[in-house]
């Protein structure tokens, strides 16, 4: 027997039994809404997810509810309560009863990079200002961002805790209100019970998305990896399929997990290449080799193994490329611009996205199965690729990322399972002007140049192609004739022209998108071509030839002591160089010191006085005493108690260094103990 109670609230917005049949959300305006609010003095109460049984399905969810269900709003379950801070781990969050272990691995991967989530979570709202019980969230739709509006009524127990999705920090609900806004545009908390990593990947970010069977991984896996990692891309796995179970290595079998890391380290016995990862219930871990509690560490140099290993049951932990790929069968990764694996030079990709639909007995036509079947009624797309910069690379072809996604075929996405889809590629080798659709003669005489490699019932499938230039003719279709569905087909390339056959208008939507970290990408190429592993005297020539556009006119000069001191920082294994890892993330801790080190120096007089720094730290999330901040003054700052740009960023780098080290070793979270050799490396070394 359930029993549910709801506290607080008196605006209601009429929406009658939308949710039983449309597919659509309710159109819901968040500032007209809580103005309402506010001026009535009331709390918005949502009666289109109303706090009842309703919204949190009708199927197996149901049985593991507790007795008593409430609901209530966050102020009345903490005293404190905050929508978002900034200062909480990244990884805080927590599964609950709702088996949506891939929408939370998928949002972990989120929150490694806070510009991203802000754009899916408005971080500026509170329980404070302007406070009238009602929350906005943006997903990706098909094509456009949409806003899913709720009210902050959560489902908790009879002591107050959290049913679903909660925080490790008690007074955090950001996590708890996006998880009823997704279940909100699912359905229900029921439709979360099931789905894939990247289908949520693509809703928070409208990325592309790869699959990889890591059974079949290609050889370069470690180097896709790296490239991904540092090209900021969302990354998601999955063990093998099944019911979820945990397992004796500590594994959980049929589950979702976010890979948060990667690392290249050096043992006793050689190089060592770590994944790190995450499980969403915030606890249970690997148990094999590189885990927390493994000898394999003791391999490691001292420094090396105190930054990297953390004993703490949150969930986090490193395991071997080798195990992982033993153990996970998906990994998936969301690439927000399309040139991951692509190696070509320029920064700018063209995107274009059309809209199509399979119906029975006109567009519906299945897959290629016999040279006279139905497969020649699917919707027709013609693509023209040309080189963008003749003359250049002449025999090389160009990179096509194509992306086919369907549309869910119920308001709630569970009530009917997504179809098996797929496309083919077909090279046009004469004109068929005036066509509505090229007729079945064409593919009785022609063979695809890309079959799908197996009919996916996913969201998305996407597949990268190297295509000569000239003009092709892709077929999205389903797995069978006669099934029904609505679908989003979108290409990036270089250079393109992409319409369908028949349509009045060739493009619906198309712009060109810039990826920043490409032109980054070639610079780092360059840099290893000349120095794969980098000393101090060549980290000093990169940093001093740097133009450092965002400090103005007050260019750095890096001394080679500075240098040193940064490279031992970096240098895990005490071998005096750094490899394309270590580099890579001191380059993007740099880009952020030289961005909050500007904004502070207000006087453009190229230094930062005491209260300057103290800022510039606190915006680069490092929180400091007075008195600490002061004496940082004096040991890093000139006889002026000014500090430069050189002497910020070996400040900065060692007390990030330092804080790592602390967390790492500490139990409590208020000391740590530490052998003789342990205090010699971190005292003298870094």
């Amino acid at each position: 027997m359930l029993l549910w109670s709801s506290l607080g609230g008196c605006w209601k917005l009429g929406c009658e039994d939308w949710m039983r049949s449309s597919s659509q959300l309710p159109k819901q305006d968040y500032e007209a809404l809580q103005e309402r609010c506010l001026i009535d003095g009331c709390l918005f109460e949502d009666q289109s997810f109303p706090a009842t049984l309703r919204s949190i399905g009708r199927g197996p969810l149901l049985r593991k509810l507790p007795e008593r269900v409430y609901w209530r709003r966050p102020p009345e379950l903490h005293s404190n309560p905050q929508f978002y801070s900034a200062k909480a781990k990244r990884l805080d969050l927590c599964q609950g009863l709702v088996g949506d272990c891939w929408f939370l691995a998928a949002l972990q991967a989120l929150t490694l990079h806070q510009d991203i989530l802000s754009r899916v979570v408005p971080l500026n709202q509170s329980f404070t200002e302007k406070y009238a019980g009602i929350f906005r969230f943006w997903f990706w739709h098909f094509g456009k961002w949409i806003p899913v509006v709720v009210d902050d009524r959560l489902p908790v127990n009879e002591a107050g805790q959290l049913v679903f999705v909660s925080s490790t920090y008690k007074n955090l609900f950001w996590g708890a209100l996006l998880e009823k806004a997704y279940a909100k545009l699912s359905g229900s908390y029921e439709d979360l019970q099931r789905g894939q990593v990247s289908e949520a990947l693509v809703d928070f970010t409208g990325g592309v998305t790869m699959t990889i069977n890591l059974v079949e991984a290609p050889c370069n896996l470690w180097d896709i990896l790296t490239r991904a990692i540092y090209s900021r891309a969302l990354i998601g796995c999955q063990t093998h399929a099944g019911k979820e179970r945990v397992l004796e290595n500590g594994l959980v079998d049929g589950h979702a997990y976010t890979l948060t890391g990667i690392r290249k380290v050096t043992s006793k016995h050689g190089p060592e290449y770590l994944v790190k990862l995450r499980n969403p219930w915030g606890k249970v871990e690997w148990k094999g080799d590189w885990s927390d509690s493994s000898s394999t560490w003791e391999l490691l140099s001292p420094k090396e193994r105190i930054l990297l290993l953390r004993k703490e049951n949150d969930g986090e932990f490193w395991m071997t490329l080798r195990d992982f790929k033993t153990h996970f069968t998906l990994l998936v990764i969301c690439k927000l611009s399309p040139g991951l694996l692509s190696q070509e030079g320029g920064q700018t990709w063209l995107y274009t996205m059309l809209e199509g639909r399979w119906e029975k007995g006109t567009t519906a036509g299945g897959q290629m199965r016999s040279p006279r079947d139905m497969f020649w009624k699917n919707p027709q797309f013609l693509l023209s690729v040309w080189r963008p910069q003749e003359g250049r690379r002449l025999h090389m072809p160009c990179s096509v990322l194509v992306s086919l996604l369907q549309k869910p075929r119920h308001r709630h996405r569970n009530r009917k399972p997504y179809l098996a889809i797929g496309f083919y590629l077909f090279r046009m080798n004469q004109s068929y002007d005036n066509q509505r659709r090229l007729p079945p003669e064409f593919f009785w005489e022609n063979a695809p140049l890309n079959w799908p490699e197996t009919f996916l019932t996913e969201k998305e499938v996407s597949r990268e192609l190297w295509l000569e230039p000239g003009t092709y003719l892709i077929v999205p279709c389903t797995s069978e004739p006669r099934q029904e569905s609505e679908f989003v087909l979108r290409v990036f390339s270089r250079s393109h022209v992409f319409y369908e056959i028949g349509s009045s208008s060739s493009v619906v939507f198309s712009k060109e998108i810039v990826d920043p970290n490409e032109g980054q990408d070639e610079f780092f190429t360059k840099v290893f071509e000349k120095y794969p592993e980098i000393n101090a005297i060549q980290l000093q020539k990169i940093l001093n030839r740097m133009p450092w556009s965002g400090l103005g006119s007050k260019q750095p000069l890096f001394s080679l002591e500075a240098c040193q001191g940064i490279l031992a920082l970096l240098d895990l294994n005490a071998s005096g160089t750094m490899g394309i890892q270590e580099f890579r993330h001191l380059w993007k801790q740099l880009m952020l010191y030289q961005k909050v080190f500007h904004k502070q120096d207000t006087h453009r007089s190229g230094s930062l006085n005491w209260a300057q720094l103290r800022a510039a730290m606190r915006e680069a999330g490092i929180v400091l005493s007075g008195n600490i901040s002061q004496l940082m003054l004096i040991r890093y700052g000139g006889p002026d108690l000014q500090m430069d740009f050189v002497s910020f960023v070996h400040l900065m780098l060692r007390v990030e260094n330092m804080e790592d080290v602390f967390q790492n070793l500490t139990q409590d979270g208020r000391g740590i103990y530490l052998r003789k050799p342990e205090w010699l490396m971190m005292s003298l070394y870094s």
